[in-house]
């Protein structure tokens, strides 16, 4: 097996368990180590045990390599597939064989860990046909968000991914998750905005403002013709390192039904922290007739396998398949985003 696919494919299953950032980090890093020698002198120094030696191989990295380079499948990396046969949350199985795609994840462009290839090539592997890349907007400075040039270069960047002849049957959209301003505007230009495949609008600042001000502020993004998905509606943290952190208080019923006249789609967002919106939301979203996007909300390859628990949380909660936007073929899809535009 070749040694740096057996390094990444680690790296992925430890990120779908929510492993330590340091562990997944180390693999991760072996792997970019020895991507970057010869292939026979990765094979020789690992049976020499010379390689032992090098700066960010350790004892177990070292290991997976040996092994994979003696031409078996690492035993680690074995124990570590057994694992991940079992779903990552109970039910959703109808609903997770109809997705399609992913409407939000981050590369290292913004605040993920991971190249943009690298998330693309993760997709592909799950068997997505489409994958957004939509990685935060410049007001958002602690992720680093992308100004108007860096998004330009990212657009030319993903033209570049999909040109690959190695892509076939699948496509990475150009897209962003958009901070919406404490007026309601998008923090990006409308010409950028009209440019690219997707738009999630969502809410990362001042969580904790009154009802009236946010739902003013959410029914502005909502009106917006560029956005496309209200992206983790309530901002609610369940657990993690940031949270807990409790909803923000908006006129829900308002809120959704101009999502729903508008056509924008209301996120399920998959990350376990998260589940938002909450089931309760969900249910008067699908009262008021919205769309929906179950998305991954990843910053990491590994992570994009959390649309199982989106799927899961979709159908205990009753909603049709037709109504969610990400079990839709590529063509009906970007006919939707492109709606407004």
């Amino acid at each position: 097996m070749d040694p740096v696919e057996a390094l990444r494919e680690i790296a992925f299953w430890l990120e779908r368990e929510q492993a330590e950032t340091y562990r997944v980090r180390a693999f991760r890093s072996a792997a970019g180590i020895v991507a970057a020698m010869p292939a026979d002198e990765v094979a020789s120094r690992a049976r020499g045990g010379s390689l032992r030696r090098v700066k960010g191989i350790g004892e177990r990295t070292y290991t997976v390599i040996r092994e994979a380079v003696d031409g078996g499948v690492p035993a680690y990396l074995g124990e570590l597939r057994e694992r991940a046969a079992a779903p990552l949350a109970e039910g959703g199985e109808g609903i997770r064989g109809q997705l399609r795609g992913d409407l939000h994840a981050h590369s290292d462009w913004s605040d993920g860990g991971s190249p943009l290839a690298e998330m693309a090539e993760a997709a592909r592997w799950l068997g997505r046909e489409y994958q957004a890349l939509t990685d935060h907007s410049p007001s958002l400075t602690i992720a680093h968000g992308l100004d108007a040039e860096r998004l330009r270069r990212q657009i030319d960047a993903v033209a570049e991914a999909n040109a690959s002849p190695d892509v076939e049957g699948f496509r990475l959209l150009t897209g962003i998750e958009v901070d919406i301003l404490e007026d309601g505007a998008l923090d990006q230009t409308p010409e950028l905005l009209g440019r690219l495949d997707v738009v999630v609008a969502s809410v990362h600042s001042k969580l904790r403002s009154e009802s009236g001000p946010m739902t003013r502020r959410m029914l502005a993004a909502v009106e917006d013709p560029h956005t496309d998905v209200l992206g983790h509606c309530t901002g609610r943290l369940l657990r993690g390192g940031r949270g807990p952190r409790p909803e923000s208080q908006f006129d829900a019923e308002r809120v959704f039904a101009a999502c729903a006249e508008a056509g924008v789609a209301v996120e399920i967002n998959s990350r376990p922290e998260r589940q938002d919106p909450p089931d309760r939301l969900i249910q008067t979203a699908l009262d008021a007739g919205c769309l929906f996007s179950i998305d991954s909300d990843a910053h990491a390859p590994g992570q994009l396998d959390f649309l199982q628990y989106g799927a899961a949380r979709a159908e205990a909660n009753g909603v049709p398949a037709e109504r969610i936007v990400t079990t839709w073929p590529l063509e009906d899809l970007l006919d939707w985003t492109g709606r407004r535009r």
